[in-house]
This record gives structure tokens, C-alpha cells and sequence, in this order.
């Protein structure tokens, strides 16, 4: 083990300093066991401290073990909602996906907050993305990626016609260790008042931040924390994740048997699950199985889904 590279993990810099106090007194012992009239003595010494070592050594490792684990599932993601096809119908959907998601994490005792929302003129949302924290937060959506389809008879429908709207989820995964490096002088920054409720702080302060990487025109806005550095790393936060998205793409697309073994490509542009209103089905195209009580669903009781996909993948 590399002491000093885990003194600098807050983790586990108290175990790494024990580890060394022991590692000397280990050595101390080592040289005293040289004394012929000290040997015995200190061969018991050197036995209780190897078995002080090795337990020392086991709780780092399963620190570390942990922070790996926690690398592949991390605790934190940006879930972002988006309108799709269909205009007003389109956003009303999205906004539903939206506070389905944001019920699941509720019972799930998960945190969850608005990073940013655009909302539409009749209502619902343009889009919106929303930073939620718990643990097991990405292996429970990381599958939820991809163009959400809505079948029903929207209330202004004077016909009874069935209408089909879209809108799309994007799940990006907050790694606590960036394989990304972003250069500032692609990144275009503009600050401005944020918008909604919010009192003096609100209507004075230019705290928002709306970020450009123009290498990428990939374009973030972030607005729910109170001073404008927060908002300025919530924002360069999100854009790290979204670079890292499109490298693991790249990737994906070169491992194309890969790819195929997973559930969905886990692409924007995928088609995966329908919510037919009026027979009362939701089916997953990639399992290929179904569900009913849609209201029930969209009140965050989706546990039965994550669960199939969970389980489809692991089959796999």
C-alpha cells in the first residue's frame, strides 16, 4: 500500500498514519529481535503487531473498496427532463416524468433539488434538471436514459382523439473522480438574476450562471444555489459529467458487442418505454414487459420497473 497516497484521502489518512506508526514499531521490533537475549520477547511483539496491521490493512481496503464501488454506482446524479414531440402535451409529460422521478426519490428518503426549469406557456416543462443525492441514486436511474413516450386524449382534444407526445430523460452519473479535464478558455460564463420566487435575492443579485463550452455548444444554466460561486461550480460540475457522457459514448460505440449486451444503448435518442392512458399499460420496450395503475406510476411507485430492468441486466 502507498502510504503517502493514502494520507491524502480524508478516508483514510487515519488508517494510513496508524499504519505507519505500526509499520515502525514493527521494524523497531524487527532490529530488537536481532538481540539474542531480546528475541523472544520481541517475536511476540511482532506477532501482536502484524495482527494489528492486517486489520489496519483490511479496514483501508474495504474504505477503498467502497470508494470504487461508489465510483461505479455514485450517490449523486443530474436528472434532466426534456419536451419533446407533441408541444403542450410534450411538456405536461415531461413535467410528470419529472415529479415521478422526484417522488421515488422522496420514498427512497433521497435529496432533491431544482438546478434549473424553463417552463412552457399552457404549462409543464420545456425542460429542467434537477441534482439528486442518496445512496444508490445512479444504479436505480442509470437505466432511464432515453425518449419517454406519452399515448392519451389531452384535455383540449374536442375529438377524442388519441395523441402521442415524447419527452426525453437524460441521467448523468457526478463522479468523485474526473477522467475530464475542462480548459476555462472554452468555457463561456455569463452571470444574470435568477427567475422564480425568491424574495430580494432574486430580484437584485445576479447569482445565476449560464455556461457555454464551446468546443461542444453544450449550453448549462444553473439558478437554485443563493450566490453565484456555487452556481458557478454546480454548473462547471454538470458540464464535467456531460463531457464524460460523450467520451463513455465514444467508447460504447467502438464496443459495439458491448453495447449490445446492455439494457438500451443507454443513447437520448432511444426509444424505451410507452405510457398508454387509455389502456392503462406502461411496457419497456428493451424487457419488453408491461405494467398498469399509470397514475400509480407517475406517483413514484416505480419500484417494479427499476427492478425489472435491474434484474434484466444482471441476466445479462
Amino acid at each position: 500500500m502507498d502510504i503517502e497516497e493514502l494520507k491524502k484521502n480524508p478516508r483514510t489518512a487515519y488508517h494510513a498514519a496508524e499504519l505507519e506508526r505500526l509499520n515502525a514499531k514493527k521494524a523497531e521490533l524487527m532490529t530488537m529481535a536481532e538481540d539474542p537475549s531480546l528475541a523472544d520477547m520481541a517475536q511476540e511483539d511482532i506477532v501482536a503487531a502484524d495482527k494489528e496491521i492486517a486489520v489496519v490493512t483490511a479496514q483501508i481496503e474495504e474504505i477503498l473498496k467502497g470508494e470504487e464501488e461508489e465510483e461505479e454506482s455514485p450517490n449523486e446524479i443530474i436528472l434532466e427532463v426534456r419536451a419533446g414531440a407533441g408541444g403542450e402535451e410534450a411538456a405536461l409529460f415531461a413535467e410528470q416524468l419529472a415529479i415521478m422521478y422526484s417522488k421515488y426519490a422522496e420514498i427512497k428518503g433521497w435529496q432533491v433539488e431544482t438546478v434549473d426549469e424553463a417552463r412552457a406557456a399552457m404549462g409543464g416543462y420545456k425542460d429542467a434538471s434537477f441534482e439528486i443525492k442518496g445512496k444508490g441514486v445512479y444504479k436505480a436511474f442509470r437505466f432511464e436514459t432515453g425518449v419517454h413516450r406519452v399515448q392519451r386524449i389531452p384535455a383540449t382534444e374536442k375529438m377524442g382523439r388519441i395523441h402521442t407526445s415524447t419527452a426525453s430523460v437524460v441521467v448523468l452519473p457526478i463522479r468523485k473522480k474526473s477522467t475530464v479535464e475542462i480548459n476555462m478558455a472554452d468555457v463561456d460564463m455569463q452571470f444574470t438574476r435568477s427567475g422564480g420566487a425568491g424574495g430580494q435575492n432574486v430580484n437584485k443579485v445576479e447569482t445565476a450562471v449560464r455556461l457555454l463550452h464551446k468546443p461542444t455548444g453544450i449550453m448549462i444554466r444553473s439558478q437554485s444555489e443563493r450566490t453565484q460561486q456555487r452556481n458557478r461550480d454546480k454548473a462547471m460540475l454538470i458540464l464535467q459529467a456531460k463531457l464524460e457522457e460523450i467520451e463513455i459514448a465514444k467508447t460504447a460505440a467502438k464496443l459495439s458487442v458491448d453495447r449490445k449486451a446492455q439494457i438500451g444503448t443507454g443513447d437520448r435518442s432511444e426509444k424505451i418505454r410507452t405510457y398508454n392512458f387509455p389502456q392503462d399499460r406502461v411496457t419497456d420496450h428493451r424487457i419488453k414487459e408491461s405494467w398498469s395503475n399509470i397514475p400509480g406510476l407517475l406517483n413514484g411507485n416505480i419500484e417494479k420497473i427499476l427492478a425489472a430492468l435491474e434484474a434484466a441486466d444482471a441476466a445479462l
